[in-house]
């Protein structure tokens, strides 16, 4: 194996540095902390800091950003939960929806308080001068006062991919700020990203991965970047923009501290009792898709409607929302037990597609194929909505939130989208249990993209149903005897999915999903041992299939050398069952259903050894480690995706204090 000896030098002198300056910081520093906001109404949620060196190394292998991910293979392409129940909905924009586990957005969104400032940078790098798959990290955040906190991020990913074709690159950065006054709060980012994807359409023969010297006239041994794919010169590129601020202006009073002794003000609290929210989300999306091997691109896809010379085609979306909203503060006196708010949004959402060089229709040329679809080159749309939201933040005993929205105007008036959630903790083995349920019901419109679309390859013009869903479900949560168990039910009624021709397809009727999850934790002194299984299974498999089992196990060892070095050294792997797994369409970047082709029943395992010293952190693996020894040659879990064979991987992550 080749290496780039430059790269992994620089990693070293990094760590270097990082000890050198973490060497010389003796002094006592208030602790930092970081938090998040709800959208729209901006309430606050504590969340931890990333410091955890445990499990770092799994954050670099391409299919475990999940316990059971479905992914194109490379490392910040395109992907699918094949966990139902954490699955991302489809959004207004689809071509996203694929790359959401790299994108920024509202609910990932981080804020500090770091007393002085803090710089964190990460680099971790792998594979050889062919295959290198590389991402860099840089976050930073200074307070200006105790009330006023600014910030900027950058993330950039580039690899090359074990496979020929198959390059991703994605770079992001990002702005964001805060301010936390008596009486104004401000959350304010701007998040930008650019996504470049090259499309393999998948290896032209599995054989190549499962069976290679039945395919090379005995040759049993292959270079992954020999394997011949359907596309050579097709490419997805997503660029995104998102502008956020959330205001809050609170009225209430100063509650006034005095000394009991010599009756004056030691001092004053201010208690907000209403605030007065306004929201303001602005986002712009492109997507493009080139393909610039004619023959190919005309053989690979079953029709084409525009042009037979090639593909090169944008698609273009923006919306913009506002929420005002009033809220009366949870705690502001004793009777006041829960906070309550009602809001109002208008979102105006704009698209902009393919143009038909004669009517806005998709329409019969002398060489394409035949089709008549009435979708405009453009189109705007309107929606008002109101709601309202029912809190409670704080106690020992319960905690809960519920939240309701109701569309009035637009393409979702009588949309309905009420969720919620319900905790509670008891004693229990000299410990404290929670107990949580959750729950949701929507009755909701589809997104506009899902019934008009027009594409050289793909184009529809559907009519469907609002998709109605309900799901219930508990959590049991035992920290003594470190177990977790999830257990939800949910019903679909149309539900909509990617049929096996690729364009979106409506199931009249319902679907049950049932998901079981128990997390159980074992540990007899330095040694450990972490398992996730989950059991789903859906009632209508041709629609909605999904691996029965999942599996995800960690077995490691955790000790310190000489008070110092923290360390790691285990090694994990995930497994789950056979199931007709979701194929991956390279023109509309979304997974849709086949029944032709099982992927599963092998395990993907990883030899890591991860470590902290001070504010470092640093990792080195070799991820597929079982490959050629155990769980099989079968590794795809995309058809005709196969995942990457074994490669060595390393990487820091320091946390400078200026």
């Amino acid at each position: 194996m080749r290496i780039s000896f430059l790269k992994y030098g620089l990693l070293a002198l990094a760590l270097c540095m990082a000890m050198g300056v973490q060497a010389k910081k003796k002094q006592v520093i208030a602790p930092s902390y970081s938090w998040s906001i709800s959208d729209p109404l901006g309430l606050r949620f504590a969340q931890p800091l990333d410091t955890v060196f445990d499990n770092y190394s799994d954050r670099f292998v391409p299919s475990f950003r999940s316990k059971a991910w479905s992914t194109t293979g490379n490392y910040g392409a395109e992907g699918q939960d094949m966990i139902f129940f954490d699955r991302v909905p489809t959004s207004e924009f689809f071509f996203e929806d694929a790359l959401s586990t790299w994108l920024p957005s509202v609910a990932t969104q981080r804020y500090y308080n770091t007393r002085i400032p803090m710089t964190v940078v990460g680099h971790a790098t792998g594979g050889n001068k062919y295959s290198n798959q590389d991402r860099t990290q840089l976050l930073f955040s200074g307070n200006v006062d105790k009330r006023i906190e600014v910030g900027a991020a950058i993330d950039y990913i580039y690899s090359k991919g074990s496979y020929e074709n198959q390059a991703a690159k994605n770079f992001r950065w990002s702005a964001f700020g805060s301010y936390i006054g008596d009486r104004y709060e401000m959350h304010a980012f701007m998040n930008h990203y650019s996504s470049t994807n090259k499309e393999t359409g998948g290896i032209t023969d599995d054989l190549y991965i499962t069976d290679p010297a039945q395919v090379q006239g005995g040759e049993s041994h292959v270079d992954p970047k020999d394997i011949p794919t359907r596309l050579s010169q097709a490419q997805n590129t997503v660029v995104g923009t998102e502008f956020y601020m959330n205001h809050r202006y609170n009225v209430g009073y100063y509650h006034y501290e005095r000394d009991s002794v010599t009756d004056t003000i030691k001092g004053k609290t201010y208690i907000p009792v209403t605030s007065f929210i306004w929201t303001l989300d602005y986002k712009h999306n492109k997507h493009k898709f080139i393909d610039q091997a004619a023959a190919e691109d005309t053989s690979y896809f079953d029709h084409t409607y525009l042009n037979y010379g090639g593909t090169n085609e944008k698609q273009y979306y923006s919306s913009v929302r506002n929420t005002v909203g009033v809220s009366m503060l949870e705690g502001f006196n004793k009777y006041a037990k829960f906070g309550f708010a009602l809001y109002a949004t208008h979102e105006m959402r704009k698209y902009t597609q393919v143009p038909d060089s004669i009517t806005g229709r998709v329409t019969t040329w002398p060489t394409a194929d035949s089709l008549t679809v009435a979708v405009p080159h453009k189109h705007t749309e309107n929606d008002f909505t109101v709601g309202g939201q029912l809190t409670k933040q704080h106690g020992s005993i319960l905690t809960y939130d519920a939240q309701a929205e109701f569309g009035v105007v637009g393409r979702h008036a009588g949309d309905i989208d009420v969720k919620g959630d319900v905790a509670t903790r008891i004693s229990l083995l000299g410990d404290t249990v929670t107990i949580k349920g959750y729950g949701y019901f929507k009755n909701k419109a589809v997104p506009y993209l899902l019934e008009k679309f027009v594409s050289n390859h793909f184009a529809w013009d559907n009519d469907l149903s609002k998709v109605t869903r309900f799901r219930v479900g508990g959590v049991l949560d035992v920290p003594h005897t470190a177990t977790l168990v999830n257990v939800g039910y949910e019903t679909l009624k149309n539900y909509v999915y990617f049929g096996t021709d690729g364009t979106p397809a409506q199931c009249g009727s319902p679907i049950h999903v049932l998901n079981a999850t128990l997390k159980q934790n074992l540990a007899f002194r330095a040694l450990h041992w972490e398992n996730d299984l989950t059991f789903q299974t859906s009632s209508n498999d041709d629609v909605l299939p999904l691996p029965k089992f999942s599996i995800y196990s960690n077995l490691y060892v955790k000790f310190t050398i000489a008070r110092v070095l923290h360390c790691q050294l285990g090694v994990d792997g995930n497994y789950y069952t056979k199931y007709y797994a979701p194929s991956y369409n390279p023109a509309t970047m979304t997974f849709y259903n086949q029944h032709d082709v099982k992927c599963g029943n092998f395990a993907f395992m990883n030899l890591y050894a991860n470590f902290r010293m001070k504010q470092a952190r640093f990792f080195v693996m070799y991820s597929h480690v079982n490959k050629g020894l155990f769980g099989g040659n079968n590794y795809f879990n995309a058809p005709h995706y196969p995942l990457n064979p074994g490669r060595f991987q390393l990487g820091v992550i320091v946390d400078f204090l200026n």
